[in-house]
């Protein structure tokens, strides 16, 4: 099962515990977690099932890259980081 881990930023937003969930894709890790934790889904995902413009996901330590079908794969006891995206600066 893998651990599904979000940033305090999040946090401070709507209530995302860790928690460990099967799955063997970062879709289905997420959907798994949002069976749990539904209120977590709009703070990550678009309408379109895609992840929100501002959000990271890492998956044992590697970012993913398919933020659109989320098909990254994930094995095992695989840690998934949720995060908030830092963009701007000077």
């Amino acid at each position: 099962m893998a651990r599904v881990s979000f940033t305090q930023h999040l946090g401070r937003h709507v209530a995302c515990p860790d928690d460990s969930v099967p799955g063997g894709s970062v879709r289905a890790v997420l959907e798994a977690y949002f069976e749990r934790h539904p209120g977590v889904r709009s703070y990550v995902l678009d309408e379109q099932g895609a992840l929100r413009q501002h959000v990271v996901v890492f998956v044992g330590g590697s970012q993913a890259r398919d933020r659109q079908r989320l098909s990254d794969r994930v094995s095992g006891e695989t840690e998934v980081y949720v995060m908030q995206a830092l963009s701007g600066g000077r």
